[in-house]
């Protein structure tokens, strides 16, 4: 699929089935995340990923009831801010990275026909310290957000979504 197409036909995906995914799609995916632009190429992010059963529910049971997905998931994806590889004079920029390497993810998950749902953890603090806590995180490793990955339980990544484009929120020269 072409790279539009994969943009406007990608949704997120909350049902999943137990097919696993392979190595071979995981690399491909975390290469997706790391290939994305990032402040001064500061790469300022790291990404956990685990298979296991009983971790993918303790970290949904850690980022609240909108995680829930993640328990039925073929693997979590959770996607640190690496606050030591942070652009020094704009130390902020790594919440930005991290969103795009996710954005990389799920789109790069919809292209090899997996399905995909961002689950919000930064700034919610109550989250940030729970998954910081679950995974021994250092201070410079920030939670940011975590996808769920899986193959749909109904098996369509294509259904036509409703089209996205709102002419009110495009301004031309002035507001």
């Amino acid at each position: 699929m072409n790279a539009i197409e994969n943009i406007l036909t990608r949704r997120s995906v909350r049902k999943f089935s137990d097919r696993p995914i392979s190595e071979e799609d995981l690399r491909t995916i975390l290469t997706a995340g790391m290939s994305g632009p990032s402040c001064v190429n500061a790469r300022d992010w790291s990404f956990l990923v685990t298979r296991d059963p009983e971790l993918l529910v303790r970290m949904a049971e850690a980022n609240g009831r909108p995680a829930e997905p993640l328990k039925k998931a073929a693997l979590g994806i959770l996607v640190l801010g690496d606050l030591e590889r942070a652009f020094s004079r704009a130390p902020d920029y790594w919440i930005i990275d991290a969103a795009i390497a996710a954005e990389n993810m799920v789109l790069a998950a919809h292209a090899l026909g997996i399905g995909s749902v961002w689950l919000g953890t930064y700034p919610q603090t109550e989250r940030v310290e729970k998954l910081r806590e679950l995974f021994s995180l250092p201070d410079t490793a920030v939670p940011h957000s975590i996808i769920a990955f899986g193959y749909p339980e109904d098996g369509d990544l294509h259904t036509p979504g409703k089209g996205f484009y709102e002419d009110d929120r495009v301004h031309v020269d002035r507001w």
